[in-house]
C-alpha cells in the first residue's frame, strides 16, 4: 500500500481507496461484511469514549491535555472514522454525499433563528 504524505489533500476517496487496498492486500476482504464492520465501528467507540470517560468536561482544544493523550485520541478518532468508511463502501453509500444530504436536511428541521428586525428610525 502507498504512503500518504503530509501534504497529500485527504478526501474521503482517498480513505476509501486506502481501506480496500488495506483489507485486500491481508485477504480481509472475506471478514468485512456490514454487520462485522459495524460491530467493530462499535467497538471502537467505546474505545474512544473510555477516553473521556473520567474526564468529566473536557474544554474546547483539550488545553490540559498531555500530548500523549492527544495523540491517543487521535488515533481512536481515526479507528472510528475508517471503519464508518469501510462501512459506508461495503454498504455502497456515497458518505460525502449522504453527509452533505444529512446536513441539508437538518438545515430545515432546524432553521436558524431569523436576525432581530432593526429597530425603527426616529
Amino acid at each position: 500500500m502507498a504512503s500518504v504524505s503530509d501534504e497529500e489533500t485527504v478526501t474521503l476517496k482517498l480513505l476509501k481507496q486506502k481501506m480496500r487496498d488495506f483489507a485486500q492486500e491481508r485477504d480481509w476482504e472475506q471478514f468485512h461484511s456490514p454487520r462485522n464492520l459495524l460491530l467493530a465501528l462499535v467497538g471502537e467507540v467505546g474505545e474512544l469514549s473510555e477516553i473521556f470517560q473520567w474526564k468529566g468536561e473536557v474544554a474546547k482544544g483539550l488545553g490540559d491535555w498531555k500530548e500523549e493523550e492527544k495523540v491517543h485520541l487521535g488515533e481512536e478518532l481515526s479507528d472510528v472514522l475508517l471503519y464508518l468508511v469501510r462501512l459506508s463502501d461495503i454498504c455502497g453509500v456515497d458518505l460525502g454525499q449522504a453527509a452533505l444530504r444529512k446536513i441539508r436536511l437538518n438545515a430545515l428541521k432546524y432553521p436558524a433563528p431569523s436576525p432581530p428586525p432593526p429597530p425603527p428610525q426616529q
